[in-house]
């Protein structure tokens, strides 16, 4: 018998951690969140809950909501542009859980935290708006209010559709392959004219401080960088998807370890995703045998 058979904690961790790293932006204090509120479960009188999936998402919102306050404050310190900890599928895994992405998750930091638990609770994981009431401590209509505004403020990041596996395995294969030769001719045929890069190394490790915006830019910083290590390519290890966008795992110079994630529109490259701290990428490793770059 698994334990999720017997435990309804087990049943419901899955979930819990995909509503705690939705409301945090951080795999790791998603998972701290969860045994936070898996000891709170074992102080329970479990006798008196009649809904165990409810009871826990109650206590996972507030211990959240809690650790949001200190989250924002050291946001507000933090070297760089800040992208959130990229939650990993590997690309034949790919899970319709929910249809959040990695843009509709940076959508997410325009919201205050009420409106963030109330979207994701209501909208994205079909908590009825009274329970979601009763888990912040307001009245029904002051939480619809919550949930429209923040409607209004992710609607265009919602996305239109999925690339499927395959062809989310190409784009993000042939994408690695142009920016490591510096192909401009091959670049410029996939990425949209007002593409973004945005890279996260939170002053751990080399990446570019604010994002670079415009096709013309972005061509010369890829061309650029394939000429200064054309001597030390990067190793593509594996493609995966990351918060619903196609990507890929890579060790670029001096063995750093790289998550790229792709926003494609209209077939072509809108958004590049760059995460390189390596204290956001301890739960994505390489293989033992990866090639290291010089």
């Amino acid at each position: 018998m698994r334990p999720e058979d017997s435990d309804p904690f087990e049943a419901e961790r899955a979930r819990l951690t995909r509503l705690a790293y939705r409301m945090l932006g951080s795999v790791a204090e998603a998972e701290d969140v969860v045994q936070s509120a898996w000891l709170r479960w074992q102080a329970a009188d479990r006798a008196s809950v009649s809904v165990p999936g409810a009871f826990l998402s109650r206590i996972v919102t507030r211990l959240c909501l809690d650790a949001m306050k200190s989250a924002r404050a050291r946001r507000e310190l933090y070297v760089g542009a800040w992208l959130p900890e990229p939650y990993l599928e590997m690309a034949e895994e790919v899970s319709d859980d929910d249809d959040l992405t990695l843009t509709l998750m940076m959508a997410l930091e325009r919201l205050s935290p009420l409106e963030r638990a109330a979207f994701l609770l209501h909208d994205v994981f079909g908590v009825p708006l009274d329970e979601v009431a009763a888990t912040l401590g307001r009245e029904a209509p002051a939480i619809r209010q919550l949930a429209v505004r923040a409607r209004r403020h992710v609607r265009a990041e919602r996305p239109r559709y999925r690339l499927g596996p395959e062809e989310g395995e190409r784009i993000a294969r042939a994408f690695f392959a142009a920016a490591q030769s510096g192909d401009v001719a091959a670049l410029r045929g996939r990425l949209s004219d007002d593409v973004t890069i945005r890279a996260d190394g939170g002053g751990k490790v080399l990446a570019v401080l604010n994002p670079i915006a415009g096709i013309e830019r972005v061509l010369r910083l890829f061309a650029g960088l394939a000429r200064k290590y054309a001597d030390a390519p990067a190793a593509f290890l594996r493609p995966v998807r990351v918060d619903g966008l196609p990507g890929y795992v890579s060790l670029e110079r001096g063995g750093v370890l790289q998550v790229t994630a792709l926003d494609i529109r209209d077939g072509r490259v809108a958004g590049i995703y760059i995460t390189r701290n390596p204290d956001k990428l301890r739960h994505v490793a390489g293989p033992p045998d990866a090639p290291t770059a010089a």
